[in-house]
This record gives structure tokens, sequence and C-alpha cells, in this order.
């Protein structure tokens, strides 16, 4: 069987994720059969979604591969739990790296299909995100794309940065390096520098504090 370059990011990607998703399966002292599940869905939900959109077999059920990397990523906290686990870096780290990898695999596998790029960038987005958003929801977090941290947005990022690199007529394999560093840098470099997207804020939620603070708390005094 010809290995692409594309398999190699899916098979990096899915180690990477796999890790992040056992991480926080530990920090949340799952069993392993949980801590596994988890981390098979963070490797796996994205590229299933992306899948099943584009009207093909979901990847893993065509290669054990998949749930043979799930496992050695297991063992790997196991072993380095101690390092992996009470640390942020390391989660941060892996997330990053799955999130920059999936999205160049999801970009790739759509354009393979046929798609137009603006399909390819948003299956990109999803294949790089929506595991990380399952992963969060079954350990009972608010998913990082809801929040203000850049996460989603590094994938459409990196995706525009691979529009251009086609745009100018650059190498394959090159332009694909460029856009999942480029999804990478920007994820870093958000964090380093604390640069988040603005919230969606109630235009009425201070008026409303100021009245509950000013309005009687409805206790009527005692009369002795």
């Amino acid at each position: 069987m010809d290995i692409t370059l594309t398999d190699v990011l899916e098979f990096v990607g899915t180690y990477a994720f796999a890790i992040s998703g056992i991480r926080l399966a530990a920090g949340k002292k799952f069993d392993w059969f949980g801590a596994f599940i988890i981390g098979l869905i963070t490797a796996v939900g994205g590229g299933t979604i992306r899948d099943m959109m584009l009207g093909i077999t979901p990847f893993w059920m065509e290669n054990s591969i998949y749930f043979i990397e799930t496992f050695v990523a297991f063992i790997t906290v196991l072993l380095f739990s101690k390092y992996l686990v009470s640390q942020h870096s390391t989660l941060f780290l892996f997330d990053t790296l799955g999130l920059a990898l999936f999205t160049i695999v999801g970009i790739e596998k759509t354009r393979s299909l046929g798609f137009p790029l603006w399909v390819a960038i948003i299956m990109g987005t999803i294949t790089g995100s929506a595991g990380g958003v399952l992963r969060d929801v079954f350990i009972n977090e608010v998913p990082l794309i809801f929040r203000k941290e850049i996460y989603a947005m590094a994938c459409v990022f990196g995706g525009l940065i691979y529009g251009i690199c086609m745009w100018i007529g650059l190498d394959e394999q090159f332009t694909s390096l460029i856009s999942g560093a480029g999804v990478f840098l920007l994820r870093y470099l958000a964090d380093a520098k604390h640069i988040s997207l603005p919230t969606l804020s109630d235009p009425l939620a201070h008026e409303k504090e100021t009245t509950n603070s000013d309005s009687p708390s409805g206790n009527t005094p005692s009369v002795s």
C-alpha cells in the first residue's frame, strides 16, 4: 500500500489528538476505558464528521491503525503521566499539533474529491476542531471554539494560507507545510500574547446587575 503525505499527517495528527484527549480524561479522573474512549473520540471525531458530510466511508473504518495509535497514546500517558497530566504546556503542544495536521488533512482530502477551496477550508476546520469539541462535551467542559481562545479561526487561517500558496503555484508538499505551520504559529502566538476574539456581550447585562443590586432583597425584617 502506498503511503501518501496525507496519510502521514493523519497518523501523526491522530496520535497527537489522542494524547490530548487522554491527558484531559486523566485530569478528570476517568477510568482506563473512559480515557481510551475520550482519546479515540478526540482523534477520529472531526474526520468522521467530515467524511459523513462528504458522503464517504469514515476513514477509521478502513484501517485499524487509528485504534492502535490511540492505544499507543494511552500507554504513553500511563508511562509518562507525571509529565503529561500535570503540565498545561504538554496538552497545548499536542492539541495544537493535532489541530494543524488535521486541518491540512481535511483540506487535502476534500480537494481530492473535487470540491472547491472554500468547501475544503470548511472541511479542514471541521476536521481540526470538531474532535476537540466532542472531547470537551464528553468531559463536561465548554468547547474551546466557543470561548475567546483562538482555535477554529486558526484552522481558517491555515486554509487561507493554503489557498494563497495554491494561487501562486507552490509545490503541494511545501503548501501543506506552510499551511500547517500557519495554524500552529497563530494558535501559539495567540496563547503567548493573550490574543483572543471579542466576546459577544449582553448590552442590558450591566443594567440588570445595577437594578438587582439597587432593589431590596425582598426579605421583610422580623418584628419582635
